[in-house]
Parts: C-alpha cells; sequence; structure tokens
C-alpha cells in the first residue's frame, strides 16, 4: 500500500455511467510503518502527515485555523487496512461525522471502498498507455484560431484559447479565465508530433507540464488521454460551423469512462481562423 495511487476505474455495482467515479481523491499517497499507516496526503482537507496506528488508537488532529478536532482511528484485519474519523467541529461537542474508508490490495491494484462505493486505483508506473493514433501537426489545423466563451446567467466567467497555425511540427496556444473581471486561471498549451503520433502538452497556471497521447482524430474531432494522470484523464477538441458560418469549438475534460465531463463552448472571433 506504500506509494502514490491514481484513480483507475469505478467497480461499483449497479451504477450508470454518468455515476462513475472515484469513491475520494483521484489521487492519494500513504506510507508504510511498521504498526502504523500514515495519510501522507489527498485524504481530505487535511495537510501534513497523519500517523494512524494498527492498534486502534486514536490519532487527534486540530485545526489551527477552525480549532475542529478530526480523530483518526486505524485497523488492520484479514487483509485490509481500514481508517475512521470522527470530527468534533468544538470542544466539548460530541462527532458531527464520521468517514470510514477500506483499503484492500488486489491482483490488478489497490480497491478503496467509501460509503458502499468502490474504485480501482494503481500506481501510475503500472497504468498502460493507450495506442497512439497516427497523425500530423497538420491535421489538427482546424483547431488554430481565437476562441471565446462565456459562463453564467450574466457571463460573470469568460475564457479563451488562442492556438497558433500548425508549423514546425508544433501548435502552440494560451488559455486564460476571468471571472468577475479579474484573471482566475491561465494555461500554457501545445501540441507537438512525436514518434508517428501528436502529444498535448498543458501547463496550468504555469505548473509541470502534463503529457496527453492522441489517441482519436478527424477532420473535426480529436481525442487525447492519459490514464495515469489524476484529472482530466481524457481531453476532447471538436469543431462545427453553423449554416451562417459561425464556427464553433468545444472542448470536454473528464475521466477515461464515466462521471460528468466538464464541457466548455467556444466560438471563433471574427478573422480569427
Amino acid at each position: 500500500m506504500d506509494g502514490e495511487w491514481i484513480y483507475v476505474e469505478d467497480r461499483t455495482e449497479g451504477r450508470t455511467l454518468e455515476q462513475l467515479g472515484p469513491p475520494m481523491n483521484s489521487k492519494f499517497s500513504m506510507r508504510i510503518e511498521a504498526d502504523a499507516m500514515v495519510l501522507v496526503w489527498g485524504h481530505g482537507g487535511r495537510r501534513g502527515d497523519v500517523r494512524v496506528p494498527l492498534d486502534g488508537s486514536v490519532t487527534e488532529v486540530t485545526s489551527t485555523a477552525t480549532s475542529e478536532v478530526a480523530r483518526y482511528r486505524g485497523e488492520w484485519k484479514d487483509g485490509t487496512f481500514a481508517y475512521e474519523i470522527d470530527f468534533v467541529r468544538k470542544p466539548g461537542e460530541p462527532p458531527t461525522g464520521l468517514i470510514r474508508r477500506e483499503f484492500r490490495v488486489v491482483p490488478d491494484g489497490l480497491t478503496v471502498t467509501f460509503r458502499g462505493a468502490v474504485g480501482l486505483y494503481r500506481h501510475a508506473e503500472d497504468i498502460p498507455m493507450p495506442t497512439p493514433a497516427e497523425a500530423t501537426i497538420d491535421g489538427l489545423a482546424w483547431l488554430a484560431g481565437a476562441w471565446t466563451g462565456t459562463r453564467g446567467s450574466e457571463g460573470q466567467i469568460s475564457f479563451e484559447e488562442r492556438w497558433s497555425p500548425p508549423l514546425g511540427g508544433s501548435m502552440f496556444a494560451t488559455s486564460r479565465t476571468v471571472t468577475r473581471g479579474k484573471m482566475s486561471a491561465f494555461e500554457y498549451l501545445r501540441i507537438v508530433e512525436r514518434d508517428g503520433g501528436l502529444i498535448y502538452i498543458a501547463q496550468p497556471n504555469g505548473a509541470a507540464a502534463t503529457e496527453f497521447v492522441l489517441t482519436e482524430v478527424s477532420p473535426a474531432r480529436a481525442v487525447f488521454e492519459n490514464p495515469r494522470h489524476d484529472y482530466p484523464k481524457r481531453i476532447v477538441y471538436e469543431v462545427s460551423e453553423s449554416r451562417q458560418g459561425v464556427r464553433w469549438l468545444t472542448a470536454t475534460i473528464g475521466f477515461t469512462k464515466g462521471g460528468t465531463p466538464r464541457r466548455f463552448e467556444f466560438t471563433q472571433e471574427a478573422g480569427g481562423e
């Protein structure tokens, strides 16, 4: 159970495709000690390691911001590690909620059970990457241009992606989101040719680059995937054109299978081809 774990698939019985999703964070980390399991990160809003003894004793963590106390209790039984968290919002008050999670090593990874939901997680190096589609950068020329969109009842959120035309085996874009008149996010984006296919490289807010492999391509659609990434695992671009000649771009991000993907709709600025 040591190390970093990435969500792979939902194994909860009886769920619809839209209901599929991770039972906890899509990425978390644990560290094994002789007599305890250390919750490193990804187990909730707590920051810093939480050491959970396996003898049933309680570990208390107090929030310096809210004075809320979280009481952790863990056990190892029949090949399963489980921990419970009781939350006490104010000193002297009874617990306000109980969380219980169970972790079990299985032949193809680690299952996590939470409130009846079961998810499979694996170490990133054990997750196979998809087969790349054969393509050149010229096949995505339809993506070039300045694309803009808005969200909210009064358009309080605006977003844009500005893609350069194919050149030198690459395309480059900058993305910006403005919320109520202030920039709330930005991103550097690249698509580059590599080994007969295309790689989509994203750097949200200037963070380290994450690569996605092109797995499907057509004259109006491109699908990029990276199952080793926590979220998103799948990015889809689709372009369409109205009878009046207005060009639309839809960007959808989500898990490889199921869930409710996030959808962004853009129109092309006049003269932005």
